[in-house]
């Protein structure tokens, strides 16, 4: 073999190696929560903000069936259609048997509990950012909803989207532990932003994405095109916006803007989630909002 040919093939192992090596699954161990415990009480509020039932419940369901979150509803994407799992509390299609180091390392992570990298669809790009209490007493809260047998759905996601281990190259890219705003704020602005980009996750819509389709934290809450292909999501800047606050916290209430029209779309569930928050906190989320920087252009 020609030498050259050898250092080709020997750059191209130690390529695959660092690769390999850079996209390992990181695990959150008992030993990094020794102490935590959640309170279901507490986290019936963090399921709200979280936004769980959005995605994981079936796309009609109203009230109590809200709760069942047997997954199935599809979200398609520039590189494939993803499919919300079954994240009950049933022990066999569900979550019922996790761990509470294995929810986190799932939220947090992105890493499901045998190893598997799961695709950021799954926001847990914003998860990350929340406090691990406010998690833990999720997780107690989810242990006491319904559980439901039904099968998780496999995903439609080609070639080479269907490697699961690249996601973890694509974490060492753009996984963030930083908020995306991160000027001062003041008063309840603070709170909002938790609201707003760690359980709320508003910018997974509300933000332009890259190639890769990491947001674009340069252009942070500025709309973005809509996955469906239909008309786009709007920004939320406030010269865009154009709402005071009390509008802002109102529509996050009801769903009636000040121009007397009513949320549409994938919205109209965001609002029943917020509608179960305080106003204060549906307030703080209107205080961050305005307290963005207002956008040049769109994109």
């Amino acid at each position: 073999m020609p030498p050259v040919i050898r250092w080709i093939v020997f750059l191209g192992v130690v390529g695959l190696g660092a690769a390999w090596f850079l996209s390992r699954p990181d695990h959150i161990s008992e030993a990094d929560i020794v102490g935590l415990s959640g309170d279901a009480q507490a986290g019936e509020a963090v399921f709200w903000a979280a936004g769980c039932a959005s995605c994981h419940s079936r796309e009609d369901a109203q009230a109590e069936e809200r709760l069942v979150l047997a997954g199935g509803q599809a979200f398609p994407s520039d590189f494939g259609t993803f499919r919300a799992p079954n994240i009950s509390s049933d022990p066999t299609h569900g979550i019922g048997d996790w761990t509470l180091a294995q929810f986190l390392t799932a939220l947090q992570n992105g890493v499901s509990p045998d190893g598997q990298q799961y695709y950021p669809a799954f926001p847990y790009t914003a998860y990350r950012l929340a406090d691990r209490q406010d998690l833990a007493d999720l997780f107690a809260f989810m242990q006491t909803l319904p559980a439901s047998d039904t099968p998780s759905l496999p995903h439609d996601v080609g070639f080479p989207f269907n490697i699961r281990r690249t996601v973890g190259l694509w974490n060492q890219m753009f996984l963030h532990d930083d908020f995306a705003v991160t000027f001062p704020l003041s008063d309840d602005a603070p709170q909002g932003r938790y609201l707003a980009e760690a359980l709320g996750h508003c910018a997974e819509c509300h933000t332009p994405r890259n190639a890769l389709g990491a947001l674009d934290r340069s252009r942070w809450m500025h709309g973005a095109p809509n996955p469906s292909g239909r008309g786009t999501i709007p920004a939320l800047t406030p010269d865009q916006l154009g709402w005071a606050r009390q509008e802002i916290a109102a529509y996050l209430n009801d769903g009636f803007t000040p121009e007397f029209d009513t949320a549409g779309g994938h919205m109209r569930s965001v609002i029943q989630n917020l509608s179960h928050l305080t106003e204060a906190d549906r307030l703080a989320i209107a205080s961050y909002l305005l307290a963005l920087p207002p956008m040049s252009g769109r994109p």
